[in-house]
């Protein structure tokens, strides 16, 4: 139980971190979020709502207790960084690794929260 627990608030602490970090970008780093969001050929409007929604999100993992709201948290996630793998890698900038990276720290996140 106790490795359970380890394992699954050290990947969940990693994907916050991770999380953390490209919100950051979003509010205080904007021009590069513009460059990038333009380069997918996203409209650059969405870039703070995102930030916002995300930051939600994380707020909804760590210390919302309702089931419902915790499995679309993940859900929300999972289809973010789906989409942000397949946009890096279809615009070849070879970014897809920290969006690799968010998928395999949730996954884990995800059912190790389910076994504890």
């Amino acid at each position: 139980m106790k490795t359970n627990k380890i394992i699954y608030y050290t990947s969940k602490g990693s994907l916050t971190l991770l999380i953390l970090f490209s919100v950051g970008m979003y509010f205080f780093n904007h021009e590069q979020a513009v460059v990038l969001f333009t380069s997918f050929g996203y409209p650059t409007y969405i870039i703070y709502p995102y930030a916002v929604v995300k930051l939600l999100g994380l707020f909804a993992l760590w210390f919302v207790d309702h089931k419902v709201i915790k499995e679309w948290a993940y859900a929300g996630f999972f289809f973010a960084f789906i989409l942000a793998f397949f946009a890096h890698f279809m615009v070849g900038d070879g970014e897809r690794m920290g969006a690799a990276l968010a998928i395999i720290l949730l996954i884990v996140s995800y059912f190790y929260s389910k076994k504890i």
